[in-house]
């Protein structure tokens, strides 16, 4: 049974901070790649962040980078995304993937498995 369980979504204040997490089970977190993707109604999917099982390469949208931090705890098999001084813009619906690539990890094209979703509101 492969999951990937995202939580910490909710409501918040812009300049507010949020962290979410990604429960993985079912699969060897060691050998993929985790990416945070959001996706707001109306519009395209996009790459968030990603951090890398071998490694621990992290990547950042431009658009959350030095306002977000992805990481990783393999013992609890969750990922987190840790974000503050969030806008409006920020609000989407906030999927995690496992992606056995490590390489172009932001695109999404490679994820084998994904969650459901969490929901992430900034408004005042």
């Amino acid at each position: 049974q492969v999951q990937l369980v995202e939580s910490g979504g909710g409501l918040v204040q812009p300049g507010g901070s949020l962290r979410l997490s990604c429960a993985v089970s079912g699969f060897n977190l060691d050998y993929y790649t985790i990416g945070w993707f959001r996706q707001a109604p109306g519009q395209e999917r996009e790459g968030v962040s990603c951090i890398r099982s071998s490694d621990g390469m992290t990547a950042y949208a431009d658009s959350v980078k030095g306002r977000s931090t992805i990481s990783r705890d393999n013992a609890k098999n969750t990922v987190y995304l840790q974000m503050h001084s969030l806008k409006p813009e920020d609000t989407a619906v906030y999927y995690c993937g496992a992606d056995p690539s490590g390489s172009r990890c932001l695109r999404g094209y490679d994820v084998d498995y994904w969650g459901k979703g969490t929901l992430v509101t900034v408004s005042s």
